[in-house]
């Protein structure tokens, strides 16, 4: 599984941005996509997932009513809306992918940076 992300830059507080994230290979078994983030100095965290099937969705408390995460099954592609961004939300996103079976496993894109500055 190949995850291609896309989007990040710069955006003032208060903006808004979108990040994409499109899979492609052996895809038929992911159960979920997501987005997780890492600051400078912290460990990466989960922002957003969604099942690829159920489409059930889990977020941060800290994005929640503020982020949303959709999916574009044709695509295989999953979105990351961001908005009312804050200074905190300064971090560099990756892009998850995880499998069950026939083992555990996650698949990382490469992280795209969010800059939230004035």
């Amino acid at each position: 599984v190949q995850l291609q992300a896309s989007g990040g830059g710069l955006v003032q507080p208060g903006g808004s941005m979108r990040l994409s994230c499109a899979a492609s290979g052996s895809i038929f078994n992911i159960n979920t996509m997501g987005w997780y983030r890492q600051a400078p100095g912290k460990q990466r965290e989960l922002v957003a997932s969604m099942t690829t099937r159920g489409g059930s969705t889990n977020y941060a408390d800290s994005v929640r009513g503020r982020f949303t995460i959709s999916r574009d099954n044709v695509k295989s592609t999953v979105y990351l809306q961001l908005n009312g961004l804050k200074p905190e939300d300064t971090a560099v996103y990756y892009c998850n992918a995880r499998r069950i079976f026939p083992s555990p496993y996650d698949y990382w894109g490469l992280g795209t940076l969010v800059t939230v500055s004035s």
